[in-house]
């Protein structure tokens, strides 16, 4: 049966103009003529049966069906994007590996160390790319993911890393200012909220026997990297495993103003798919990132 979608060619055309909320600008990227966009356009409301975008003295803007359609053709067009330069990148010799990482751990822990796998497997290519929330791998062609969480993934089989163990770190300048030195004195700073860790601060807090009324309230932002620029931004105090910082700490651009931490109860893990944990490179790369681990963390006991 023939599939009900709309020339590529029309949809790329419609993506640039929907971007631009301009068919000149589109016609400009796509090295086109203005009147070639709009035939495109049109062919594609006509295809659709909908108007996607309505025509004013100030140029043009996207109906709410054209920007509903718009985010979905985006997602699909970046998809088909990188599935292309997927199958590109494979005329080279040896396997490539498609993970899914989540950010921060990838570029200050995973990547410092990466170099030392290609170097023991040549032939194996490892691709990031972010992911901080778990996902379908039927739905992806990930072959293999590091997340943060408690190991429960359907259909995988997952390996253990590494805990996290916080402490709450601010800009030299606000310590000196506030004189924060005891665990009272930090309750009453602004405490910088992690999206993914919404209780980290109160779990921080009882392991010292506290009662915070305020341990959940404070700014949220999704990455480690964005809290510790926010708290060398003076904006206030974050909780951050050191690992993730060791430069800004090292550095002075971030000072521990009450050393204390605790044992997150979740952790980092190695996800494999069921139907690929026996894959020859799968099963290399993982035997290397747990020996990576190993040795990081009787580096951190010395």
């Amino acid at each position: 049966m023939r599939r009900k979608i709309p020339a590529t060619t029309a949809l790329v055309g419609f993506e640039a103009a929907a971007r631009h909320q301009s068919f000149t600008k589109a016609a400009e990227e796509l090295a086109l003529t203005q009147s070639a966009i709009c035939r495109q356009i049109a062919n594609l409301e006509d295809f659709l049966g909908v108007k996607l975008f309505r025509r004013t003295r100030r140029g043009v803007q996207l109906t709410e069906a054209g920007r509903t359609y718009s985010r979905r053709v985006t997602a699909r067009l970046d998809d088909l994007e990188r599935d292309t330069l997927a199958v590109m990148g494979q005329h080279g010799p040896g396997q490539t590996l498609e993970l899914a990482v989540v950010p921060t751990f990838a570029t200050r822990w995973l990547l410092p160390r990466l170099r030392g796998f290609h170097d023991a497997h040549p032939g194996i290519t490892v691709n990031l790319t972010n992911r901080t929330r778990p996902f379908l791998f039927a739905d992806t062609e990930f072959d293999a993911a590091i997340y943060f969480g408690d190991g429960e993934w359907p259909g995988t089989r997952t390996t253990a890393l590494m805990h996290e163990e916080p402490v709450p770190v601010c800009s030299p300048r606000l310590l000196n200012a506030n004189g924060v030195r005891t665990p009272q004195q930090l309750a009453e700073q602004t405490l910088l909220q992690q999206t993914t860790r919404p209780y980290a601060w109160r779990e921080w807090f009882d392991s010292l026997g506290l009662r915070v009324d305020q341990d959940m309230a404070g700014p949220r932002y999704e990455l480690f990297s964005m809290l510790a620029e926010a708290a060398m931004q003076d904006m206030g105090v974050a909780l951050i495993p050191p690992f993730l910082i060791r430069q800004e700490l090292e550095a002075g651009r971030l000072v521990v103003p009450f050393q204390h931490s605790y044992r997150t109860a979740k952790a980092y893990h190695l996800v494999l798919p069921e139907r690929k944990a026996e894959d020859p490179s799968l099963s290399a790369f993982s035997d290397w990132l747990v020996a990576e681990v190993t040795a990081f963390k009787e580096t951190a006991a010395l």
